[in-house]
């Protein structure tokens, strides 16, 4: 966000997230709606503020790859990912008032080959456990997973600064 401005709160929302999982639908959907749902959550509070909410996973083989739930689960995700190709996608949302606008944000990303060694001293660092696919790019100086990254590499991070910047404005001047 201090790429935006350099005035704003961050506020975490209470939703529970994992009602929005439906195998009928999409990934676009699915995202879409939990990122509506944390601005809304976080909007009520804020009526007269520009809320911006974004939700991201990470998607291979078609599966959504969300935060790990334990170690083991973080080691059969980056397993899964070691060497591959996969999405992530972020939806996020701008809201004041009635005014909604959202978008998602698609990159692929290129893992490195992963050794177990490897896999292991990453999350012992902790790091894979809050993250979607079990991993933060940011992480790269210590733990290099990715090799390349096609699209947006703030959207990899969280949060696709460049998009929601220009979405931002759009925002406000069309007020």
């Amino acid at each position: 966000m201090e790429e935006i401005t350099s005035s704003f709160k961050v506020v975490v929302s209470e939703i529970d997230e994992s009602l929005s999982f439906h195998k009928y639908q999409s990934v676009r959907h699915i995202i879409k709606d939990i990122s509506l749902r944390k601005c809304e959550a976080v909007a009520k509070d804020y009526p007269n503020d520009i809320v911006i909410s974004a939700d991201t996973v990470v998607v291979i083989d078609k599966q959504i790859i969300g935060k790990p739930k334990d170690s083991n689960d973080a080691y059969c995700i980056l397993r899964k990912l070691s060497g591959r190709k996969h999405y992530v996608y972020t939806a996020y949302t701008i809201k004041r008032g009635h005014k909604v606008m959202q978008n998602i944000v698609k990159s692929t990303v290129y893992f490195h080959k992963l050794s177990d060694e490897f896999i292991l001293a990453y999350i012992a660092s902790g790091s894979p456990m809050d993250k979607a696919g079990a991993y933060g790019f940011q992480d790269y100086h210590d733990f290099p997973l990715v090799k390349k990254v096609v699209g947006s590499v703030t959207n990899v991070i969280g949060f696709p600064t460049d998009e929601i910047k220009l979405d931002l404005q759009k925002f406000i001047n069309f007020d």
